[in-house]
């Protein structure tokens, strides 16, 4: 029986998990996604087509892949509709492929007309949202008064419900931000019209995903990274969900004994979107330059994302915390220019007014100078370019299984099979 995986990005997002998630999925049976909202962005070149997933499990892709949306997702049900018309339109037909727990959280109109007056009010102080409602709904969900999909399934309780919840946003909209309110009729016509487009696919996935895992070959997705975990992460700068090992089992259901592999998706540099402290940042020519040469700008935002040397004590925390197996380095092509690339091994303690962080420690190593892109043999790479991967390993004491060398899903480098460990 093939293992089941759980993916998770090690620092704040955008490791390309997305990548590594359709390269498993070529021989996996189903991938379920458990966290987050679509304030998340996979993207995918496949035959020189670009895909960007912000809620559908990467595994979409594949014919013979099964993609659960799982129950710690909260859903904009707008998002999910022109996600689906998207691969509809492009011959990705999602029949018996498709998947969504009816215990899923609504992101409702108000929900994303108080996230953006919130960071509004918090003006220099914001966290950096990306202002689509997912913390308002999380809030919500934590206090009992959000409304899931299978409320859609009753229209007399869905109404009674909504209209609480609206009239509750509707006054701190008016009454503490002082924005407009929010027309419940009009949402409520919406999205009973809009159910109708998507209620083939909702199911109660927990049993389903735990008989997924009974056969095997399952990958389970989170979104953005370890770091934006809401207990572990950079409070407050961080998302509003258990991005890691936890919120793959409240957002799933699965029983842990059936999860066999971790494998956490590291940048061959770091980055971070938005505000919040990152100890390796590069605010000068060669940060701009790892920016430009990465293609630095987020999926989901349009956001030009920070950039950094590798933060290994970051690393060496996700792997800690998530359990994990073994390591995903992407995006080692884009150091292939660099005369010396370098490694925060360790720091003080970090200040979050100014962000400033004490003792920093770096290690350096030579560049290779040389093209890695669309190199599938380990022992292809340039002398340094394995050096840098090795020592990395040496550092966390963990195993590099796969190394990305380009965007395209055959630029890759899998040293073990980690479907059949």
């Amino acid at each position: 029986m093939k293992n089941n995986i759980f993916l998770i990005g090690t620092h704040w997002g955008d490791e390309g998990k997305g990548k590594v998630v359709d390269v498993l999925s070529a021989e996996a049976n189903a991938c379920i996604r458990f966290q987050g909202g679509h304030n998340a962005g996979h993207t995918l070149v496949i035959n020189d087509k670009k895909f960007i997933l912000h809620l559908i499990p990467s595994g979409i892709l594949r014919d013979n892949v099964k993609s659960v949306i799982g129950n710690g997702v909260v859903v904009s049900v707008d998002a999910l509709i022109a996600e689906i018309e998207e691969l509809q339109t492009n011959g990705i037909f999602l029949d018996n492929k498709l998947f969504i727990s009816q215990n899923c959280h609504l992101i409702l109109p108000t929900h994303i007309a108080i996230d953006q007056a919130r960071e509004r009010k918090l003006g220099k102080k914001s966290i950096g949202t990306t202002g689509r409602g997912i913390g308002p709904c999380y809030e919500d969900k934590t206090s009992r008064k959000g409304i899931r999909i299978l409320d859609l399934k009753n229209e007399t309780i869905f109404l009674k419900k909504l209209e609480d919840l609206m009239e509750y946003h509707n006054f701190i909209l008016k009454n503490y931000f002082h924005e407009d309110v929010i027309d419940i009729k009009i949402v409520a016509d919406d999205l009973l019209t809009k159910f109708k487009l998507i209620s083939q696919y909702i199911i109660d996935t927990d049993e389903f995903i735990n008989d997924l895992c009974m056969k095997g070959g399952v990958v389970f997705e989170g979104a953005q990274g370890t770091m934006l975990d809401i207990d572990h992460g950079t409070f407050p700068y961080v998302t509003s969900s258990n991005t890691t090992l936890s919120g793959l089992v409240s957002g799933t259901g699965v029983n842990m004994s059936l999860v066999n592999y971790g494998l956490g998706i590291t940048k061959a540099y770091s980055t971070r979107v938005g505000h919040g402290p990152f100890p390796s940042e590069l605010s000068n020519d060669i940060g701009d330059r790892i920016g430009k040469i990465g293609g630095e700008i987020g999926a989901t935002t349009g956001r030009t994302r920070r950039c950094g040397w590798l933060d290994a004590k970051v690393l060496k925390k996700s792997i800690r915390l998530n359990n994990l197996s073994g390591i995903a380095l992407t995006k080692i092509d884009v150091l292939d220019n660099f005369n010396e690339i370098s490694i925060c091994v360790d720091y003080g303690e970090i200040d979050y007014e100014s962000f400033s962080v004490e003792d920093l420690e770096f290690i350096e190593l030579p560049g290779w100078k040389t093209s890695t892109v669309g190199i599938t043999n380990y022992n292809d790479l340039p002398k340094n370019a394995k050096l840098y991967i090795e020592t990395i390993e040496g550092l966390i004491n963990t195993p590099i299984d796969i190394i990305s060398t380009g965007p395209a899903r055959d630029e890759i480098i899998q040293k073990i099979n980690i479907l059949d460990v």
